[in-house]
């Protein structure tokens, strides 16, 4: 670590050790979001109640008789001997507290992942109290982080930080590998697979494999035979929610996708993709027996039965 000053947990930024810098350091930490699912386990741990903990202690144990020079040439507060004393220590990794309760705190979170606070509506339980109070808004509707551009409101802060890049246009996140910039970390988690190839969610009947959890759930529905969308003219139900929007343009009669060559439209955008083959003379189904190319996959299939039948 650089003389005279703090690195974030989470990120390469550092902080100054100055009084004035140690509430910057901590407003930092905190604005990495609380018990996010895509963050490690040490880190959503770290964000807990014993993260936050620690991260006080961290500044406040800084001596504040002791000073010397900071990079940025301001007064700096650095550890002593007469500093906070941790008199606390985890017999399992033996990481030191100045208090019972944020050692304590660490054991339930990191330990034992005890979850000792209840949500009395759904039964829903947390490691930490924050989360809990965090996870309340789900029942009561409450959005207290007001978008200052757009008034939208949101129930987590992060997710108002999250929106409000919609605005500036900021992406900090940015693939190591072809340099596509994100808005969210997330986001360029998920696009990551594209590179790696990385397959984590697998249905629990079949085996497959999928890179994105939405599409293990739609998967899914063709071994439960669920169709949770339903048209509301007719009734009839659909397992994705793309096909109800692709159905319910025959009730309205909405055509959005239009040829830019001849400008007939059509309502379904494989339609307007195979339309567009006979200005291009595409022709990208093969017969594996004679080589002979359509344009259209159903032409193909009805033409292999011409085969078949003579095999017959």
């Amino acid at each position: 670590m650089r003389r005279g000053s703090v690195a974030c947990p989470f990120c390469p930024r550092r902080f100054c050790r100055t009084r004035p810098a140690a509430a910057q350091y901590l407003r930092h930490v905190r604005s990495h979001g609380i018990g996010r699912d895509s963050e490690p386990e040490e880190a959503a741990a770290t964000n807990s109640e014993a993260g936050r903990a620690a991260a006080v202690e961290q500044v406040a144990s800084r001596n504040e008789s002791a000073m010397k020079p900071c990079a940025d040439g301001g007064r700096a507060v650095t550890n002593s001997a007469q500093g906070l004393q941790k008199p606390f220590q985890c017999d399992t990794c033996q990481k030191k507290f100045s208090r019972r309760s944020y050692l304590n705190a660490h054991i339930s979170v990191v330990h034992r992942k005890a979850k000792p606070h209840k949500c009395k509506r759904c039964g829903k339980s947390f490691s930490a109290k924050h989360d809990l109070h965090v996870h309340s808004r789900s029942h009561t509707g409450e959005r207290p982080f007001e978008c200052k551009v757009c008034g939208k409101r949101f129930s987590i802060s992060s997710s108002l930080t999250t929106h409000s890049r919609q605005h500036t246009g900021e992406k900090p996140f940015e693939c190591k590998v072809c340099g596509k910039r994100f808005s969210d970390s997330s986001n360029l988690t998920t696009h990551s697979r594209l590179h790696t190839g990385e397959k984590p969610f697998e249905c629990k009947v079949c085996g497959k494999k999928f890179s994105f959890s939405s599409s293990l759930t739609t998967h899914s529905r063709q071994h439960t035979g669920e169709k949770p969308f339903e048209c509301k003219v007719c009734g009839k139900r659909f397992s994705v929610s793309s096909s109800l929007t692709t159905h319910s343009r025959q009730h309205t009669g909405e055509k959005p996708f239009e040829c830019k060559v001849c400008g007939k439209r059509f309502s379904d955008s494989s339609h307007l993709t195979r339309h567009l083959r006979l200005h291009t003379g595409e022709k990208p189904f093969e017969c594996k027996v004679c080589s002979k190319r359509f344009s259209i996959s159903s032409h193909l299939t009805r033409h292999s039965r011409l085969h078949t039948r003579k095999a017959i």
